[in-house]
């Protein structure tokens, strides 16, 4: 899942599992949505490591918005590489015009590498994927394609769920397997900064998976009070977002796309994380216990 609306180390983990090195890179780096659940984790490692970051977003110092590629140019103008978070998701419609066209912008102002965050299973953001690498030109591109983000529990839409001790959601039965953003931000950076990425595609998953009732079960372990998972079904959920005031259309959108990611085809765990980083990703409950350690749902 991308950095759509649902969805603590400051250093970077770099396992030489296969091979691939990390900080050889030391131009400056474009993170866009650099303020979001992935972003921030990024823009936060690169500072770290001493790389020069412009965290890009609609308000921010350095303007980005996917909506108005008037100020594309100038935020990638003298950068090395980037980082890309397409908001609110690939799957959506125009969202492969605007890889093309981000594409275009950054073959023409230099840059040399591109990451791309991509959501795993999904059909149509395979388009917009292949719409950025036949755009960019001899820019290295590199995809990560993230199961179910964690955090969605704990920063994304789900949170008010864990702390009313109600999660409600459209997953069924189907296991997913849950992958911790600091795994993901780990690997951005590695593949941001380190060589033998280019072309790559790397699915990255925590190490297992497990339910919704499983995860509210170790959710409620870890918060110390009761959380119980509420099936619905998509139509329902679409009618719930409505109520909250998510738009007719926007609300349409994610109950068929948690429909069509949640239909268990995504529930087995791949070895992503280990392949670029040498070691295994975090798992559901190690989670889950920071998160209520750094007081996620105290409310």
């Amino acid at each position: 899942m991308t950095e759509n609306a649902y969805t603590r180390r400051d250093d970077s983990s770099s396992g030489d599992g296969d091979g691939r090195g990390v900080g050889r890179m030391t131009g400056t780096v474009l993170v866009t949505s650099g303020t979001g659940k992935t972003g921030r984790r990024v823009v936060e490692r690169l500072a770290a490591l001493g790389v020069p970051v412009r965290s890009g977003s609609r308000s921010g110092g350095v303007p980005f918005d996917w909506q108005d590629d008037t100020g594309w140019e100038a935020a990638l103008r003298g950068t090395e590489a980037a980082y890309v978070a397409y908001y609110p998701d690939l799957a959506v419609p125009g969202a492969a015009e605007a890889m093309a066209a981000f594409g275009r912008t950054a073959a023409a102002c230099g840059v040399r590498r591109v990451v791309l965050l991509s959501g795993r299973g999904e059909p149509q953001a395979v388009v917009a994927e292949e719409a950025l690498r036949g755009a960019a030109g001899a820019v290295e591109v590199t995809v990560v394609r993230a199961a179910f983000f964690a955090q969605n529990f704990s920063e994304g839409a789900l949170l008010d769920g864990v702390i009313g001790g109600e999660l409600v959601f459209p997953a069924g039965t189907t296991a997913e397997p849950f992958l911790d953003l600091d795994d993901l931000a780990d690997v951005v950076v590695a593949t941001l900064t380190g060589d033998g990425h280019a072309g790559a595609v790397y699915e990255l998953t925590g190490p297992r998976s497990l339910t919704f009732e499983q995860a509210a079960e170790e959710l409620g372990r870890a918060a110390g009070r009761p959380v119980r998972y509420v099936p619905v079904t998509g139509p329902a959920y679409a009618s719930l977002l409505e109520e909250f005031g998510v738009s007719e259309a926007e609300a349409g959108f994610l109950a068929e796309l948690f429909a069509t990611l949640l239909d268990g085809h995504n529930a087995a765990t791949t070895d992503g994380v280990k392949r670029v980083l040498g070691r295994e990703p975090k798992g559901f409950a190690d989670f889950a216990r920071e998160a209520a350690r750094d007081g996620a749902w105290h409310g």
